[in-house]
């Protein structure tokens, strides 16, 4: 089939690259455009951009697809179908309607259950025990058309985001593979998502990344595991050059009790909660890597006796 390949993040790559292994011709990669990024803010593509051009696919970085010339290019391109993966920009009916077959999107969720944004982070947020993949014929509305196949997977229960990230992106290339070649064989049904049980998982915000360990140990893990690798739940500390941010990258359920904040003894970096507590395993002070809670410790003057 004539594929356009819609895409931007790293969880994207792996699906790009299971279409082209399939022998499918992708005859454009759309992807954000470059932005600013390190010290230099030197223009830094998207992984689907570099990975796009290392396949020898022409790659274009429209700001918006709602002008008729950016729609009039998209349908020059004679597509049969469009897969959707991690894009980042809304699509109008004029795009949607361009593939004669229309546009498939891979959504890391079991719809109706977190559609948007961030439905990764926020099923690990809410401790869901389970999520999975789907592959969606889509529609004008927000990740609310048919659901044509579905892998569901375990979220276990110290698992962060990241990892179900890595998971996800390739069982879910897979899934899209098979999606393809049920489409070439005529033999893949569309179903409309249940009416009930609609959660919507809108962009992570910087100002909800701060922990409050006033909530309980459960809640408290499950922000941590959610916000981890990035943006990073954190907290403060005092060190030797001032009060501190800190990021907890991983963290597990720990026996104890005590004010919120409130560092309990014993070994390790066990923090109380509004009920229970956690044990943080692994942190990153400002300006460093990612250590664990011991050798985290032994970096501070004294053993800090609450955690803000």
């Amino acid at each position: 089939m004539r594929i356009i390949f819609m895409g931007t993040p790293d969880f994207a790559v792996p699906t790009l690259t299971e279409i082209v292994s399939a022998g499918h011709e992708v005859v454009a990669a759309y992807t954000r455009a470059p932005k600013p990024a390190g010290r230099g803010q030197a223009e830094r593509r998207s992984p689907v951009h570099e990975a796009a051009e290392g396949f020898g696919i022409p790659v274009f970085t429209p700001k918006s697809l709602k002008g008729e010339a950016e729609q009039l290019v998209f349908a020059s391109h004679g597509a049969d179908l469009a897969v959707v993966v991690a894009y980042g920009l809304l699509l109008p009916k004029a795009i949607l309607e361009a593939p004669t077959l229309g546009c498939l999107n891979l959504h890391g969720s079991l719809l109706p259950r977190w559609r948007g944004a961030a439905p990764i982070q926020r099923a690990v947020m809410a401790g869901d025990a389970r999520t999975g993949v789907m592959v969606m014929k889509m529609d004008e509305g927000l990740d609310t058309g048919p659901v044509g196949l579905v892998d569901e997977m375990p979220i276990g229960p110290d698992e962060t985001a990241g990892e179900v990230h890595d998971k996800m992106m390739l069982v879910g290339a897979d899934l899209m593979g098979r999606a393809l070649a049920a489409i070439e064989r005529g033999s893949l049904d569309f179903s409309p998502q249940a009416e009930a049980g609609v959660t919507y998982a809108k962009k992570i915000e910087k100002a909800e990344a701060r922990i409050d360990w006033s909530l309980s140990a459960e809640a408290v893990h499950n922000h941590i595991r959610g916000l981890s690798p990035f943006p990073g739940a954190w907290f403060e500390v005092e060190t030797a050059s001032g009060r501190q941010r800190v990021k907890a990258l991983r963290s597990t359920l720990a026996q104890g009790q005590g004010l919120p904040g409130a560092v309990l003894p014993g070994p390790g970096l066990v923090i109380a909660c509004g009920s229970g507590a956690v044990r943080l395993v692994s942190v990153q002070r400002e300006g460093r890597g990612a250590m664990d809670a011991e050798a985290f410790l032994r970096g501070l003057p004294a053993r800090p006796e609450t955690v803000g």
